[in-house]
């Protein structure tokens, strides 16, 4: 750092991830399974790929947040997306080039992408 107008920004850019991932009770939800078996899977560069195209779009309805295990370890790295009023949707073996098509066709789009869920997997 090489001044306080830098350290300002790196303070913003802090605090605006931070509200992604602070619980809401009206907007959109996701929720990354992130135990071991999660995390081995490959689930953290997913919540940052989710976080990074939440923050692109400016979407200030939608919280990334995480959870321990889901309990279907073959199916890791797993997703819940939970828009209120509608069924939770449950996105399944997902990779971080596959977020930005759930945040366009599902979170803002509203239609699930249904070759990426549970139902498809099975």
């Amino acid at each position: 750092m090489k001044s306080l107008a830098e350290l300002e920004a790196i303070r913003k850019a802090t605090l605006s991830r931070i509200n992604l991932r602070t619980e809401g009770d009206n907007g959109t939800r996701v929720v990354i399974g992130m135990a071991t078996c999660g995390i081995a899977a490959g689930a953290r560069p997913v919540m940052h790929a989710f976080m990074d195209e939440i923050a692109k779009r400016q979407l200030s309805d939608v919280t990334v947040s995480q959870t321990g295990c889901i309990g279907m370890c073959r199916l890791e790295p797993m997703v819940d997306v939970i828009v209120p009023g509608k069924e939770k949707v449950t996105y399944v073996h997902v990779k971080p080039e596959m977020v930005p098509r759930i945040v366009a066709e599902h979170i803002v789009n509203g239609r699930p992408v249904d070759e990426y869920t549970i139902g498809a997997a099975e």
